[in-house]
């Protein structure tokens, strides 16, 4: 029980970094509410069961293909920085967003498995990480305790998911409209910030 215990709390340290899902699960928190940040979170948690999946089945290989990667980066780009310029903009309409709540269900949904399937760290983060728990766990347990340590990492994934949407809910309840689009603005930005990192990495890879 030990065990599978750390396998959660495994999943909560992946996922809690701050990165790109992190930031657009605030923004989309402080606009629509709990239900929507959580819905970006299961996106990217779905993401991340794909990769998961992909290194499981030993097909890893074809996402380090150069072209892949190149591909990958440039679409992490223009979804991260389409991403954040959206919010900025939304940003300062931000109270009549709350009242309204226009976004749709499925698009928060969709927005978060977009950022995290498009996002080649995370690519580099489960081959580095459920790889090597892969081959440990493979190598000491049989394949049903592959499973069960997988299925624990997952929960410590949906786990942070629903910490994460608290958060960013809790804070559209308590802060003043200011302060929430300060927020808005600065996950915007950073949303931005990563889009421009991933360009310049897809510009490196094709032109040096």
């Amino acid at each position: 029980m030990g065990v599978f215990l750390g396998y959660i709390f495994l999943g909560l340290s992946l996922a809690a970094p701050i990165g790109p899902v992190n930031a657009a699960q605030l923004d989309k928190g402080i606009k629509s509410g709990f239900l929507h940040a959580w819905l970006v979170g299961l996106g990217a948690v779905t993401a991340d069961l794909i990769y998961m999946l992909v290194v499981y089945l030993g097909t890893i290989h074809f996402l380090e293909i150069p072209f892949m990667k190149a591909f990958l980066w440039c679409f992490g780009f223009f979804v991260l920085v389409y991403t954040g310029i959206e919010g900025l903009v939304k940003a300062g309409n931000i109270e009549a967003d709350m009242r309204s709540g226009t976004d749709s269900l499925p698009r928060s949904f969709f927005s978060g498995f977009l950022i995290s399937i498009s996002n080649p760290l995370t690519i580099i983060f489960w081959i580095g990480i459920f790889g090597s728990v892969l081959a440990q766990t493979a190598a000491s347990y049989s394949t049903s305790y592959v499973v069960l340590y997988s299925v624990a990492i997952i929960l410590g994934l949906l786990l942070w998911d629903v910490v994460m949407a608290g958060i960013a809910s809790s804070f559209r309840r308590l802060l003043t409209a200011k302060a929430l689009k300060a927020i808005s603005v600065i996950s915007g930005l950073s949303l931005i910030g990563f889009g421009i990192y991933f360009g310049v990495q897809a510009f490196r890879l094709l032109f040096l």
